[in-house]
């Protein structure tokens, strides 16, 4: 049975996009594709994922363009076997590890400060798949 990781915030337009993203990398270069879901969502979902998200994951060659914000549901959250919130929720799920990541929204900042928190993102998302399925030795 796969572990199921969401990573959840209000408008699913930027820290959960870009979480998700590196989630995404990590369980490619890590073999996991039949061990790990994604999940990714919000409660109230933007109309799109905001550009300077694009723009700072494109730096690092992951490509989020075109990708729509989601709704998530409480059954999905409480499916799920870690849950990570986007500074905007201190969500409690029976069963379920939750963690609040403190970040700031980047939707409205210049690319410097998006910087700052996609790179914040990437280390706690490497974090999470070094705890649950081993550190990863790059091969």
């Amino acid at each position: 049975m796969a572990t199921t990781l969401t990573f959840m915030c209000v408008r699913n337009a930027g820290r959960s996009q870009m979480a998700t993203a590196f989630a995404e990398r990590e369980r490619d270069r890590r073999g996991l594709g039949d061990r790990v879901d994604i999940v990714t969502g919000g409660t109230m979902p933007a109309d799109s994922v905001h550009d300077v998200v694009v723009e700072a994951l494109a730096e690092v060659g992951l490509d989020v363009n075109g990708r729509t914000p989601q709704s998530i549901s409480d059954e999905t959250l409480e499916g799920s076997d870690f849950v990570a919130t986007m500074g905007c929720s201190t969500l409690e799920l029976d069963g379920v590890d939750t963690d609040d990541w403190d970040l700031d929204d980047p939707g409205e900042r210049p690319i410097e400060e998006v910087r700052e928190i996609r790179d914040e993102i990437e280390r706690r998302v490497i974090a999470v798949f070094d705890e649950r399925f081993g550190e990863y030795d790059g091969e």
